[in-house]
């Protein structure tokens, strides 16, 4: 007895402590939760997801009550949704949302009117609400959470056709829920005037407005001015909490907003870039799993145990909101004929109920039908939070089994793409400290993922009187090398060398790494006597025969709104055709801007139909450039913040033609306010016995053996003080 007693007291010593009050042991139980939570579930082979929702659940004050829900759990929480919807905009196919845009309306309606109508005649005919309980019923069930949406981005799929629908359909689903309970809310208040009616409609049209006009404007002033990662950090993460801000004044929802804000911007956030690392990071680390505990602990399983009808209502609501949803996955898929898993990532994602559906019942909780009685009452409010527990749940398993199954699909039908991976060695000179990020940047782009292979930043030290402050400037532009490169999750290996000759250190270094390509800054001429290219990069072109890009930026990549491309005559064929294409395509691709190839017809036949099979996503036009000579014509097309690529060709090349050696003087004249990228592609044999192969005679034709820009080829010696590449 004594000892029972002792038990007891030591209990209550125990129980006394909780809930957890000190906000540092309240973030130390959190951070546990998100450590442990996908270990131990990932074990079971269970979506984490569910783990963190469960977890909240069990440290709620409705579980174990070790943690009150105090004000940075909605803090949080409340961030951890607007990071989920903007997460699945931001990294949206914005190509494939075109494309697929009247499917992903199709999705939209028939996911919502199905659970609507049916949501109807549950609440109104089974569950005996009122007539507007029962709209506001049927706004839950017709409305869905992306909550599901982080164990896509894990298999890769963010950019599948399956998934941009999913994600579209859950807007117009949202959308349409949210003007029903304007509605809902206006005629509770005994205003469903016209008047108000115009005025919401006004409201959001502003918001709109403000949104899609100002954002991109805003955006692209910041990241010309700015680079610091930080400051884009933060800017990023301040216009998404404006937008959700400003959609709550409109009179939507903040997740609304933040969807919005992400849609904006994934014009200016390429997927491999460093920023779009850190937004990840932060997201995944943090504040959605804050979101997933937090809704956990707001579920309350002993309620089902109290009262009977408690249990009645959750099970119908359960039952009502899972075969709805499946139906309008269902429909959708004999509609659109899309294949089983396909439908069931359309039923995975759009199943889940979270903070949408919590708000909307708590407006129900707040609308006061006559003295002392609300349109929505207590044992609906927790069939409600219970039916966000069970509809996560089945999301995330349902979600996790389809994308599995995708994913496999897509490994075993795309073995023969992306054979140019494995041979794929990018190198990337270093020279100028202004241009290493922008160089970095260049190459992630054009980097297939499928890749194995790390990327390669040289820095070349002259071995002359200034070697060791050469060492130490190459040191730190290595460093900030690794730095950008680690930012965006991309291996990286430096090497520092010291040399005699730049040229040759870097050749060297390519045979010895086996190195696809050098990608390489331009020249900044520094006397009158200086050629465009600099002697650095013409003796290169002059000893490899490897691909060699030349770029210089006049504003960050991020912000380049188009690529423009000039292709000589028969350059398709040149042995480096298709890799150049690919490089470009890949850029484009990840800047979500469109390219302009100006070729020969024969040109566009064969670059055409390589786009459409290898880079759908990717957006295009083609244009007619029968002569090289009108290469001016292309200059009516630039502007500012447009990337101009002039594919070029080593001399005795198939595509190399006299009108190349007005290039240097074209380039300074009309083309030096515009970004520049000049690509050599890959040639047969080595450089330097291309440079003497008998081209077919031309009239007026300068002599084979000199130099493109007029240059004369240096020896070892003569660049033993010479200049470096950029």
């Amino acid at each position: 007895m004594q000892r029972k007693m002792n038990g007891m007291a030591l209990f209550n010593d125990i129980a006394h402590l909780f809930p957890i009050t000190n906000p540092t042991w309240i973030f130390l139980v959190v951070l546990v939760i998100i450590l442990f939570a996908p270990l131990i579930f990932n074990r079971i082979r269970v979506p984490h997801l569910v783990g963190m929702i469960l977890a909240g659940v069990l440290v709620g004050e409705h579980g174990l009550n070790v943690l009150s829900r105090d004000s940075s759990f909605e803090l949080f929480g409340k961030m951890g949704l607007y990071y989920i919807m903007f997460l699945a905009s931001l990294e949206m196919d914005l190509e494939g949302l075109k494309k697929n845009r009247t499917r992903g309306i199709v999705f939209g309606l028939l996911t919502f009117a199905i659970p609507f109508v049916l949501g109807y005649g549950v609440g109104h005919w089974v569950l005996g609400f009122r007539w507007d309980a029962s709209l506001l019923f049927s706004c839950i069930i017709s409305s869905h959470t992306l909550v599901a949406y982080p164990v896509v981005g894990r298999y890769g799929l963010s950019r599948h056709d399956c998934v941009t629908i999913a994600i579209a359909g859950t807007m117009i689903a949202l959308l349409l829920a949210l003007f029903t309970l304007a509605g809902i809310s206006a005629s509770a208040e005994g205003d469903i005037s016209a008047r108000f009616w115009l005025g919401f409609a006004l409201r959001c049209a502003l918001y709109c407005f403000f949104i899609f006009f100002c954002y991109p404007r805003f955006t692209r002033y910041f990241f010309k001015k700015y680079s610091d990662n930080v400051t884009q950090f933060t800017f990023v993460l301040v216009l998404l909490v404006l937008s959700a801000a400003m959609s709550e004044l409109a009179g939507l929802e903040g997740l609304f907003g933040a969807f919005l804000a992400g849609l904006v911007l994934n014009r200016y956030i390429p997927r491999v870039s460093p920023l779009m690392n850190r937004i990840e990071f932060v997201g995944n680390a943090l504040f959605i799993p804050y979101f997933l505990i937090s809704v956990g602990m707001l579920i309350n399983v002993r309620s089902l145990f109290d009262h009977r009808e408690a249990l009645f209502v959750v099970l119908v609501m359960v039952v009502t909101a899972t075969v709805t949803k499946w139906l309008g996955a269902w429909a959708t898929q004999q509609v659109l004929r899309m294949k089983r898993p396909e439908r069931e990532m359309l039923f995975g994602l759009s199943n889940a109920h979270a903070a949408g559906a919590l708000a909307m019942i708590m407006v129900g909780t707040q609308l006061e039908i006559a003295p002392g009685q609300y349109l929505i009452g207590d044992d609906v409010l927790n069939g409600v939070v219970l039916m966000i527990l069970v509809s996560c749940i089945i999301s995330s398993l349902v979600t996790d089994r389809a994308a599995r199954q995708i994913a496999l699909s897509e490994a075993s039908t795309s073995k023969g793409e992306g054979q140019d991976a494995g041979n794929e060695h990018i190198m990337v000179a270093l020279n100028n400290p202004d241009s290493v990020e922008q160089l970095i940047d260049t190459a992630i782009m054009m980097r297939s993922p499928k890749s194995q292979k790390e990327l390669i930043a040289l820095q070349v030290c002259l071995d002359n009187e200034h070697v060791e402050q050469q060492k130490k400037q190459g040191k730190l532009n290595l460093e900030r090398a690794a730095k950008a490169a680690a930012a965006a999750d991309v291996q990286l290996s430096t090497y520092n060398r010291v040399g005699v000759n730049v040229v040759g250190s870097i050749t060297h270094s390519m045979k010895e790494f086996e190195a696809s390509e050098l990608i390489l800054g331009l020249h900044h001429k520094r006397k009158l006597t200086d050629s465009y290219l600099g002697n650095v990069a013409t003796e290169l072109l002059d000893r490899t025969n490897r691909q060699v890009i030349i770029v210089n930026y006049l504003m960050p990549v991020n912000v380049v709104h188009r690529i423009i491309v000039a292709v000589p005559e028969r350059a398709e064929l040149e042995a480096g055709f298709y890799q150049w294409v690919e490089r470009v395509s890949r850029m484009g691709e990840q800047l979500g801007c469109r390219i302009d190839f100006h070729a020969h017809p024969d040109t566009i036949k064969l670059i055409k139909p390589y786009i459409q099979n290898n880079h759908p996503s990717a957006r295009t036009s083609y244009a007619v450039l029968d002569d090289w000579g009108d290469l001016l014509i292309v200059t009516q097309y630039l502007s500012y913040d447009h990337l101009f690529v002039l594919v070029s060709a080593r001399r005795g090349s198939i595509s190399w033609q006299p009108a190349f050696d007005n290039l240097p003087m074209q380039l300074m004249r009309h083309f030096s306010n515009n970004s520049l990228m000049i690509i050599y592609p890959e040639q047969f044999g080595q450089a330097h016995e291309l440079s003497f192969v008998q081209p077919l005679p031309v009239v007026n034709q300068a002599p084979v053996f000199e130099n493109p820009f007029h240059l004369k080829s240096k020896t070892s010696k003569d660049h033993a003080d010479g200049e470096q590449v950029d």
